[in-house]
């Protein structure tokens, strides 16, 4: 079965608009109910959400390419990049740093103009060191093989080739037409479809050797900012999208065979969508209940150790720290002797803002005072 790009039609993509548009008013329906909300937020709440928002995106873009990052490391880049405390943080490494710079340069400058210069910076700022893993890629250039670039899994006597994009000869000419079509499909097309169009049309042509979905799902928030017009996203598409990876490869490789019409692509597209702005009230909420605390222990010392562990158990929410806090899991988020961790959970238990968890287990545990901070 030939390929999309192999397709005559190619790159004019089709879609049927009577399927799709309860979709989208189902989706347009969740975002203006977030973006209400965070109307309410104020300058230095909507500072934090975004923060958290941005150090989702940018952890789980890179899992779902099967990159790990540390999340204190991404942390640390986005308050710097944000102006925001960085206090008990590790100073990021050059990889994370580069993420960073390309998700913020696509939401806040949204409405400058996307060019071949602009997307080969992103590529290069992805990987500093010009590896990948430790394989030495072409940074900051178009594929120039004129073989098709193949996506295979398996072993090498039996490999299953999910997807083949177009030659590198052809690059050139399809990022040209891409970003014609970026430019003119601004205030023409609706904006959820155009993100989802963005995202699909840049993977099939896969300009570079490596980075393709990572840049891919930076369109993907570019375009939805210049749809909201706001620089600032308070939802994560790329959290949702791991969380349904299987699915997300899936639909991608079926789409890309046979006919232009991309139906099913946005289907699917149009409901992630959907999803991940639905569980961003979930993470405002966390924001908020953050802030109160803080705000209610604002005249209490604690030194940075303890504040460091008491946003992490903020962060995961009521009974969202997995198994509880352990002094042993003290000692390795403060970095303290076994004894130091013991006197600093007391010190919380005295001041109610720690306390123990009813279950008996191996070890005892604890949780934050739930209660006494919501009174």
């Amino acid at each position: 079965m030939p390929y999309l790009w192999q397709d005559k039609k190619w790159p004019n993509l089709i879609w049927k608009g009577d399927i799709l548009l309860p979709l989208i008013s189902k989706a347009r329906l969740a975002q203006g109910r977030l973006l209400t909300k965070v109307s309410h937020l104020g300058l230095k709440l909507g500072r934090e959400a975004q923060a958290e928002i941005l150090t989702e995106e940018a952890v789980q873009t890179s899992a779902i390419e099967g990159k790990s990052l540390n999340r204190e490391s991404v942390r640390s880049s986005v308050a710097r990049h944000l102006r925001l405390p960085t206090a008990g943080l590790p100073p990021p490494d050059r990889h994370v740093d580069g993420l960073v710079e390309v998700l913020l340069d696509a939401t806040q400058n949204h409405d400058k103009p996307l060019t071949a210069a602009r997307l080969k910076r992103w590529q290069a700022a992805l990987f500093p060191t010009g590896f990948s893993g430790l394989k030495r890629i072409r940074t900051g250039k178009w594929r120039d093989t004129e073989r098709a670039m193949q996506v295979v899994s398996g072993t090498t006597d039996r490999p299953k080739i999910h997807f083949e994009a177009p030659p590198g000869n052809r690059v050139p000419k399809e990022i040209n037409q891409f970003l014609a079509w970026w430019k003119t499909s601004l205030n023409k097309e609706d904006g959820l479809l155009r993100s989802g169009l963005a995202h699909f049309y840049f993977v099939t042509i896969h300009p570079f050797e490596d980075g393709n979905g990572r840049i891919a799902r930076a369109l993907t928030d570019m375009a939805l900012a210049q749809d909201e017009k706001i620089s600032t996203r308070y939802y994560s598409l790329s959290s949702q999208i791991m969380e349904e990876r299987r699915d997300y490869y899936a639909i991608l490789e079926t789409s890309q065979k046979g006919s232009v019409d991309v139906t099913e692509w946005f289907r699917w597209y149009l409901c992630c969508y959907g999803r991940a702005v639905e569980k961003a009230e979930k993470l405002l909420a966390n924001v908020l209940a953050k802030a109160g605390f803080w705000e209610r222990y604002r005249e209490t010392e604690m030194n940075e150790r303890q504040r460091k562990v008491v946003n992490r158990l903020l962060d995961a929410g009521k009974g969202g720290f997995h198994g509880g806090l352990t002094t042993r899991k003290y000692v390795a988020l403060a970095k303290v002797s076994r004894a130091t961790a013991f006197r600093e959970i007391s010190d919380l238990l005295v001041r109610k803002i720690l306390r123990q968890n009813p279950d008996k287990g191996r070890s005892t545990s604890y949780d934050l005072n739930w209660l006494e901070i919501s009174e």
